[in-house]
């Protein structure tokens, strides 16, 4: 899951520290002061005596850094002590500026920086100086927050306690001096930066500056709501209802959701990440141990708990088990009885009053009775920052394939950096990570995820939840990026990855990585092997890559292009039917039983990936609709993107 980011720079005093820790404080989200990194190591050189900048790195090595980001009561410590009011001291002050112009020191805290923000669960608001330029050039939001010298130093002397006005405004002068002679000052504003003159604001004031930002760029999260309840109860029914639309799979039958899945939801503008899940139960067997874990997943990752009881039959011995794991949790928990379709199952739904939740929420899933007041009552419950990142934007590449064909190491290569986790052991990877990358001229999110095992390795729970991430990711991804060993032969692990990316409409890229070990005839081998078997993806853009030298992978970035554009091209009506026409005058379709079906006329229903609509008098063969799409990729293009050509029968015009 990716980070949000947020950079405030400005000259010292001009409250970013306590604008900062106020944000984060209210988001829930961590807090970095990059100045104190820096004036621990000024503490420490000043304790040691120490001017050179190797010798202090070292120091800084041997005695160890640390920062404690609870914006509550942020800490750094040196050697284990803590120094966080030492190095408020205005000798200190005095100091700072002269080790941060030392380039080994600042490429030493710069990674100890990267490296806090990375590591960042939900969000981080970072502070200081050179944030939105150097250390978080990506970040979501940038600021510049700055205030006149006097209101500076008015500000400094309230934090420091010690030392007179005219020593403190000359220590800032003397400090802003030092900074705007250096070759890239910390002063310098990042273009896309917001400003803000503190001047004559207090500290509430730009508190809810910034606030109303982060809430006009959907950067403060969506709330997770987990619809909970034993099978059959009318879940899956319930999310249809929310989100407006019938997309969740609905059956008399118990259980047939199976996975956790994420839908988006709005109501009074308030926008939301739903998740429908299979029943739980209390001692589950086979594969229901998996859909029951997978409850029990979705109760621990969401904000607000819907726990829905079937009205008409009341609280079984299952609804009081699931209550005591719902009491356990901590979650706000709002209790749904659902099935409630008129009076008389009014009286009976009133007995939901002893499981001790309140007051049971009366609705009928099915018909909307009762939905426009519980979406009321869960808007008010849900909480103003949510743990699921809004989408910023990026373009989103799912990197997947089989256990130990590079995948991170690839992500890694790309960002010329390791920015995840690479082992020898298969499997090292297990959550799908998100990581901004900038290759090719552009910003990409990719997604590295788990590799997918063979299925009779999938009985452990963590391969299980492993793959099912895996194809949240694909899911949640726009281009699909599936990673081969083009040194060893290719599997039927690699061939149903490839089918699962196109099942799932993703744009296509095949990447061939550790080309460094594939010699002349393992090259020969390899082009027999696709052809065989990857014939069905002749469309799919393919590069060849190393990811451990980090040949060519310039190339990846215009396949990725190539692919995005396919994925959402659209063909006008008019130029499809005439390119339809002239195709079926050339080539008619095959006779079925005895009589020529007419193809009417077709149309693109929809992009990402494109779909088109054939409409006949009669049922057409599959080989001609697979004509069709050959002959539509070579007239349009389409190259990297899956294409989905269907027929529609339309009845004949009455005579």
């Amino acid at each position: 899951m990716s980070t949000t980011v947020i950079a405030i720079d400005g000259p010292s005093g001009s409250g970013k520290s306590s604008t900062a820790k106020a944000i984060a404080l209210r988001a829930n989200w961590d807090y970095l002061d990059t100045g104190a990194l820096y004036r621990a190591v000024t503490w420490l050189a000043l304790d040691r005596g120490i001017t050179n900048p190797r010798e202090l790195v070292r120091a800084c090595e041997e005695a160890g850094i640390t920062f404690d980001g609870d914006p509550a009561d942020p800490k750094i410590f040196v050697a284990d002590r803590d120094i966080s009011e030492a190095i408020r001291s205005l000798r200190v002050t005095d100091q700072v500026s002269i080790y941060a112009q030392m380039g080994e020191v600042r490429e030493h805290l710069l990674h100890m920086q990267r490296e806090m923000i990375h590591a960042a669960e939900h969000g981080i608001v970072v502070e200081g100086r050179d944030i939105g330029t150097v250390v978080a050039p990506e970040a979501h939001m940038k600021i510049f927050l700055y205030a006149d010298l006097q209101q500076r130093t008015a500000r400094r002397e309230n934090e420091l306690n010690e030392g007179d006005t005219a020593q403190i405004e000359k220590s800032l002068a003397s400090r802003d001096a030092i900074d705007t002679q250096r070759k890239i000052s910390p002063l310098r504003m990042a273009e896309d930066a917001l400003e803000i003159d503190s001047t004559n604001l207090d500290l509430e004031e730009v508190v809810e500056v910034v606030w109303g930002w982060l809430k006009e760029r959907n950067l403060l999260g969506l709330p997770k709501v987990a619809v909970i309840g034993r099978p059959n109860v009318g879940k899956s029914t319930l999310v249809n209802r929310i989100i407006g639309r019938r997309e969740a799979i609905v059956e008399d039958t118990p259980g047939v959701t199976r996975d956790r899945v994420k839908y988006e939801a709005e109501w009074n503008g308030r926008r939301f990440l739903l998740i429908d899940t299979g029943g739980w139960e209390v001692k589950p067997e086979g594969i229901s141990e998996k859909i029951t874990a997978g409850s029990e997943i979705a109760i621990a990752e969401s904000d607000v708990v819907l726990f829905v009881v079937d009205a008409q039959v009341g609280a079984l011995d299952e609804d009081e088990a699931l209550l005591t794991l719902l009491r356990r949790s901590g979650k706000t928990v709002i209790l749904v009885a659902n099935k409630v379709d008129g009076t008389a199952e009014e009286s009976q739904a009133h007995a939901l009053w002893n499981l001790g939740l309140g007051e049971p929420h009366f609705v009928s899933a099915l018909h909307g009775r009762g939905a426009g007041d519980l979406m009321d009552l869960l808007i008010v419950k849900l909480p103003e920052v949510g743990s699921e990142p809004m989408d910023d934007g990026y373009r989103r590449i799912a990197l997947v394939g089989r256990p130990n064909v590079g995948k991170s190491s690839l992500l890694n290569a790309l960002a010329g950096e390791d920015r995840v986790l690479v082992d020898d052991v298969a499997g090292t990877t297990r959550d799908p990570v998100d990581e901004l990358i900038n290759f090719g001229g552009s910003t990409w999110r990719f997604i590295d995820t788990a590799g997918i095992r063979r299925r009779s390795h999938q009985d452990s729970g963590t391969d299980y939840y492993a793959s099912l991430r895996t194809a949240n990711a694909l899911a949640r991804a726009e281009v699909a990026v599936v990673v081969f060993d083009a040194s060893e032969p290719l599997t039927e692990q690699d061939i149903r990855i490839v089918t699962m990316a196109e099942e799932a409409g993703r744009a296509l890229v095949l990447v061939m990585n550790k080309w460094d070990l594939v010699d002349d005839d393992r090259q020969s081998q390899l082009a027999k092997e696709m052809e065989r078997q990857l014939e069905r993806y002749p469309w799919a853009q393919r590069v060849n890559i190393s990811a451990r030298t980090g040949w060519h992978r310039d190339r990846l970035a215009p396949a990725l292009r190539t692919s995005i554009t396919s994925w959402e091209k659209r063909v006008p009506t008019s130029k499809l039917n005439a390119f339809l026409g002239a195709l079926i005058s050339a080539t008619p379709p095959p006779v079925r039983g005895g009589k020529q079906p007419k193809i009417r006329f077709a149309t693109q229903a929809a992009i990402m990936p494109p779909k088109f609509v054939i409409f006949a008098s009669d049922w057409v063969e599959a080989s001609y609709r697979r004509f069709i799409e050959r002959r539509l990729r070579e007239e349009f293009g389409f190259d990297g993107s899956p294409v989905e050509v269907s027929l529609k029968i339309k009845e004949r015009d009455k005579e």
